[in-house]
């Protein structure tokens, strides 16, 4: 009688073969096949009918169960061993393949046999295959049977039909950690056999063979043992697979699914592999999961994460704002106390100059960014930074958003930047790194940006400035408008500028209007007057790569435009002169009108020893003054009131333009006979006859009748500018004091006797808020009009008329709402609700009149209110105290 063995079941290679292992010594390995018996073969080439569901059979028979076998016999030249098998619970093997119909017995079975023993095996064998022939069982159903095996992935109708699905299968053969051979079953007929990677990871390679040069290439680190990890755990076993896409080389791409979860976990888990990104995008949402799993290994340092060091989690978010775009990825931003820091976006990169197809997109992914960030408050979580190089300076990488956005995001989704593929070992990516990566997928099917295969129209900005001759042709032009857009694209120093001009396609060289700036250096090296880099440092800080407007009145003697540049609706050499950084050129200033405001700001930086000012003695000034017959003090220096104003008017506001100041009709007289006026004005434009445009081009200045937009009815207006190119007019309506741009066929005379200036003046006067200043960030300006909006729209009002500036023809107001809680108390005005929400401040340079003693009570409880606004963080005090800044 042959020798009992005991061994553990492997694989199952056939329906009559078993591959054993040692239990005692797992890697010594024994191919055992049935004796006397014979199973349809299974082959690449050509399988036999049933050869699949003989296998199966004896699959889930066996596999990974304990059995007893013995060896009858060994055919010499293949050293091939044929025997029996019991299972623990008796189960006899092949005999149960046998009476089951998968097993065919061999005809030659038993002819040299002599043991009787044997003899009567074979007999009760052909007995149990006659049973299963009458029965019609397996092998000897006589049809069906026959699966077609496609052993690749076909054509890309294959993944129409299944991408996303899950699919059952068995694991033939565990390659490495992350590479199996997996047989689909599509359905009963068909099944698919193909080179499978596990989704979501990237295992270490093993062991193998160069078939080129003979030579065995040794595993990685942990190779083997992934290997060996999923062999145990998915070898021959029948599993579910998603199916999620396919890599460039044609191997399929899908999630193995074990009984027990996502098998990629459990590798990641066990440091075992490591997260592919190149996955990311088919997973979308069941990446998370992996990068825990890996997170939790890198924590755990498991196998190839022992080596691993954590980044520090001390770093706390950080406020800034930002100074200067450097490309579409990196932005130079400043912090309340600290220097200027630059900031890379992390796992984002910029168009790049090598790249022809994303090159032209620069520029446009540059101004995208600009327009998104630059003076902006941001958030910014610093993911890593990166040293200095021969090409690049040191810089933090990090995660920065504004309003709640991510911008690197932002920037991915719309195409303007790619996706950095980070090294395995590179930690320094951003956190939302998958969620970039399907960004950037939707972006290329989008066609968005620099994947949409065509270059951008490219600006060209001719420079007009690069002659005299140039700057004589662009002056007339730039002379006839008011408030040109613009963008200040380099700060030359703190009174000189470039400034681009888009709608006009130039680029000018601009020299504010009335004030001198002491010049700054070049280079680092080269010397500055005293005080000139702090002009630029100011000039910089305010204005570089901001919007603005400009007023031009002049050219000098080598191209450069004389005019008024306004950052924020504020004009900036007003602004550095107030701060001591330019003087006034009194002839310029009044040969361009802009005397009375410059004078006023630098009486004001002399008097607080600003900048140029630091030692300024009144008592020489004033003796110059008086031997050299100057004139009296500005006139506002010499302002006080000494009795409260009692000037109270019904009003309602009618307009709050974009700086802030608001339009106000008083209720009355005037308001009755404009409601006259309006019905005539109605009715006359009603009638056919008046519907003549206007015959020539409007002049700006000029009286004319305009169809407002949001209401299709007429009101009187007048031209504010023109733009003769595009033959459009910008108005302002004279009776409510809101402006808009009309194609010039749109506008008609107005008939001056009926319906002109001289029969009922304009109706909107210009008032601003006593006391108080608007913020100068266009988010929270924006926030403050509209809640300034909110608390005098449609409203009758009471209007405190405390000063009236008839040089500026501007009336200073408090304004009080009757209607509302607290209306009796004096303090209780629409001024003080704006700053107590945060939506204003207490101004910070009050004006002559505004210091008079009779006004201290106001401005006490307007303080008051402001405190309680920063306190509870109201506004523009959301980061703290912006006053420190």
């Amino acid at each position: 009688m042959a020798p009992v063995f005991y061994a553990n079941v492997k694989s199952v290679l056939s329906g009559d073969t078993l591959v054993l292992t040692n239990p005692n010594n797992p890697s010594a390995e024994k191919t055992l096949s049935f004796a006397y018996v014979s199973a349809p073969r299974l082959s690449k080439d050509a399988e036999e009918p049933f050869a699949f569901h003989s296998r199966e059979f004896l699959r889930e028979l066996t596999l990974g169960k304990p059995i007893k076998f013995s060896v009858l016999y060994t055919i010499p030249n293949s050293g091939r061993e044929y025997g029996t098998a019991w299972l623990q619970d008796g189960t006899q093997l092949p005999e149960a393949s046998v009476q089951a119909g998968w097993l065919k017995v061999r005809e030659e079975a038993g002819r040299k046999e002599e043991s009787e023993e044997i003899l009567d095996k074979i007999d009760n064998l052909r007995r149990l295959e006659a049973q299963a022939k009458e029965e019609g069982k397996g092998l000897h159903a006589g049809t069906g049977g026959v699966i077609e095996v496609q052993h690749d992935l076909g054509s890309p109708s294959f993944f129409n039909e299944w991408k996303g699905k899950t699919v059952d299968a068995i694991v033939e053969r565990v390659i490495t950690g992350d590479r199996l051979l997996v047989r689909l079953m599509l359905s009963g007929k068909k099944h698919l056999q193909v080179m499978t990677l596990i989704a979501g990871i990237r295992a270490p390679a093993t062991e193998r063979v160069n078939q080129s040069t003979g030579q065995t290439q040794p595993a990685e680190e942990f190779g083997n043992e992934a290997r060996a990890y999923v062999e145990q755990r998915l070898h021959q076993r029948q599993v579910k697979v998603k199916i999620v896409g396919a890599s460039p080389q044609g191997q399929l791409i899908g999630v193995i699914l074990h009984p027990r979860g996502n098998i990629a976990e459990f590798l990641l888990t066990e440091g075992l592999a490591r997260c592919n990104d190149f996955h990311s995008t088919m997973l979308g949402s069941d990446m998370a999961p992996l990068r825990a799993a890996e997170k939790a290994a890198q924590n755990a340092r498991r196998r190839l994460h022992k080596g691993f060091v954590g980044k520090s989690t001390d770093n706390k978010e950080i406020e800034a704002t930002v100074a200067k775009i450097v490309s579409a990825d990196t932005i130079i931003v400043r912090t309340k106390n600290g220097p200027e820091k630059r900031i890379q976006f992390s796992s984002v990169r910029g168009p790049r100059t090598n790249e022809a197809s994303e090159a032209p997109f620069r520029d446009e992914a540059k101004e995208f960014l600009r327009k998104k960030l630059i003076g902006k408050h941001v958030k910014i979580s610093v993911d890593g930074s990166k040293p200095a190089t021969e090409e690049f300076e040191a810089r933090d990488v990090a995660t920065v958003t504004h309003g709640g956005k991510n911008i690197g995001l932002l920037l991915v989704q719309e195409g303007y930047c790619s996706v950095i593929r980070h090294r395995k070992d590179d930690t320094d990516r951003a956190p939302n790194y998958d969620e970039l990566l399907a960004a950037q997928e939707t972006a290329k099917e989008q066609k968005k940006g620099m994947w949409s295969g065509k270059p951008p129209k490219t600006r060209q900005y001719v420079d007009m400035s690069e002659s005299l001759q140039k700057a004589k042709i662009q002056l007339s032009t730039l002379v006839r408008q008011r408030k040109v857009p613009g963008i200040v694209d380099f700060c030359k120093s703190g009174s000189r500028f470039t400034i681009l001009i888009p709608r006009e396609s130039v680029k000018i060289t601009l020299v504010l209007a009335g004030i001198r700036a002491p010049r700054a250096g070049r280079t680092p090296q080269e010397k500055s007057e005293p005080f000139g880099n702090e002009a630029l440092e100011l000039a910089n800080r305010r204005c570089n790569q901001r919007d603005c407007e400009i007023d031009v009145y002049d050219i000098d003697k080598v191209g450069g435009f004389i005019g008024d540049l306004y950052v924020g609706r504020e004009s900036f050499a007003k602004v550095l002169v107030e701060e001591g950084l330019a003087e006034v050129h009194q002839y310029s200033a009044e040969k361009f009108g802009n005397a009375t405001e410059l004078l006023a700001a630098e009486r004001r930086a002399k008097e607080a020893r600003k900048g140029l000012w630091h030692d300024w003695d009144p008592s020489k000034e004033a003796q110059e003054e008086e031997e050299s017959g100057a004139a009296e003090p500005a006139a506002e220096a010499a302002v006080e009131i000494t009795q409260k104003p009692n000037d109270y008017r019904d009003i309602v506001v009618t307009h709050v333009d974009t700086n802030g100041r608001i339009k106000v009709q008083e209720i009355g007289k005037g308001t009755d006979a404009l409601e006259k006026l309006m019905a005539e004005f109605r009715q006359f434009h009603l009638s056919p006859v008046n519907s003549a445009p206007l015959k020539d081009a409007p002049k700006a200045g000029e009286y004319v009748s305009a169809k407002f937009s949001a209401d299709g009815e007429w009101y009187r207006a007048r031209i504010r500018s023109n733009d003769r190119a595009a033959k459009v007019a910008e108005v302002v309506y004279i009776d409510f004091g809101n402006t808009e741009k009309q194609p010039w066929s749109k506008l008609r005379p107005l008939d001056q006797t009926k319906f002109g200036v001289q029969r009922l003046k304009p109706q909107a006067v210009d008032c601003q808020l006593s006391f108080v200043q608007l913020p100068a960030s266009s988010d929270y300006l924006s926030d403050a009009i509209n809640f300034l909006y909110e608390l005098t729209e449609g409203k009758r009002l009471v209007g405190s008329f405390d000063y009236v500036d008839a040089k500026e023809g501007i009336n200073y107001v408090t304004l009080f709402d009757p209607e509302s809680e607290g209306a009796q108390k004096v303090t209780e005005s629409i001024n003080r609700r704006m700053v107590q929400e945060g939506h204003a401040l207490v101004a910070r340079k009050l004006k002559a009149w505004e210091r008079s003693k009779v006004f201290e009570p106001v401005l006490k409880s307007l303080k008051e209110a402001e405190n309680e606004a920063k306190e509870n963080r109201r506004g523009v005090w959301e980061y703290g105290d912006i006053t420190d800044d």
